[in-house]
């Protein structure tokens, strides 16, 4: 069992500190305890997310946060026990306890089965023109412009088979001769890489209709132009754990208002707010799509995730925002390029 000190925090910890201790260590759980060990409560990295969605400050004592009723297994229990439980209850990390609640290991699913690839399918949207890039784009397609030395592109293939997704469709169009014939077939990645190649612009959901065969697992769909320290296998966990048909995911931007707005009530000023700052979710271009989801999809026209998202609400299916607190940057002007290559540097 690998060392599990570390992930533990005493009750007056805040978010902020239970964030750092997950990122910091390979549990991905932060463990709330008394001075004695005893478990209080527990925060995994989708309860980060869900707090985030809240809107609570990374100030906050974690115990407003934290599980208080945490799924354990007894000091003793088998692997296999272990392994069926998490399993059962789709969870990754099982505190260990012993018959006076104190903490005494973590279980992790990797430990107990091995890193294993993932079955799960990703689509990467390579067909944009990049317009907003001319003249970087003329010659070359924007998921090929080169960062560190390498495309884009290349950067988020390695990112997924780094974290065990090894079926990849890329989405082509524009100039997708360039992109075809860098990647191959994907066996220099340790990747099965196929293109779905749309004769006409089909938008960032309607080339999923050019699939070969009907996916029987959550699908991964990403934007081909993103940096992101983001893990796709924590996305697609809070996906299933939620039991959505479509997770989008979405980031902070701050919107600040240059002037002093002014509350009124009739004709009588109430107060008056110095350039406040709007805060909005917006659409990070990841998604994770369930199998149920792709009906949804008209063939062969275009169509945008957006929509895809809208016709889902509609028909009433569970869609949810997975906020992302990672670095994220989209290379869609040439100043978010320009800070991409000197944060590359």
């Amino acid at each position: 069992m690998r060392e599990w000190r570390s992930v533990l925090l005493a009750p007056g910890a805040t978010v902020a500190d239970a964030i750092a201790r997950i990122d910091a260590s390979a549990h991905q759980i932060a463990l709330v305890v008394d001075p004695h060990d005893r478990l209080l409560g527990v925060m995994t990295d989708g309860d980060v997310r869900r707090a985030i969605l809240r809107g609570m400050p990374m100030s906050s004592p974690i115990d407003e946060v934290m599980n208080r009723t945490p799924l354990t297994a007894p000091q003793g229990t088998s692997d296999k026990q272990l392994l069926a439980m998490m399993r059962r209850h789709v969870v990754h990390q099982m505190p260990l306890v012993n018959e006076s609640n104190q903490v005494v290991g973590v279980a992790l699913i990797d430990d107990l089965i091995g890193a294993r690839e993932k079955a799960n399918w990703v689509v990467l949207m390579a067909g944009g023109l990049g317009t907003r890039l001319r003249p970087l784009t003329e010659q070359t397609p924007k998921p090929m412009l080169a960062l560190s030395g390498k495309p884009i592109l290349e950067s988020i293939v390695e990112n997924l088979v780094a974290e065990g997704f090894r079926r990849i469709f890329m989405s082509v169009n524009y100039k997708a001769d360039m992109i075809e014939e860098y990647f191959g077939d994907g066996g220099r990645w340790g990747a099965n890489i196929s293109y779905l190649r749309e004769g006409q612009r089909l938008g960032t959901a309607g080339s999923l209709s050019l699939m070969p065969e009907a996916p029987t697992l959550p699908i991964v769909v990403m934007n081909g132009d993103l940096l992101t320290h983001a893990s796709i296998a924590n996305l697609l966990d809070f996906h299933v754990a939620l039991n959505s048909v479509a997770t989008m995911a979405v980031r902070e931007y701050d919107l600040q208002v240059p002037y002093g707005v002014v509350h009124i009530a009739g004709e009588r000023i109430t107060s008056i707010e110095e350039k406040p700052v709007q805060k909005f979710l917006v659409n990070a271009g990841i998604y994770v799509l369930s199998p149920p989801a792709l009906s949804h999809v008209p063939p062969r026209v275009y169509f945008d995730m957006p929509t895809l998202f809208d016709r889902l609400n509609a028909a009433g299916a569970t869609t949810v925002a997975f906020p992302l607190r990672e670095f994220w940057l989209d290379i869609g002007r040439p100043e978010d390029y320009d800070q991409a290559n000197i944060r590359g540097k």
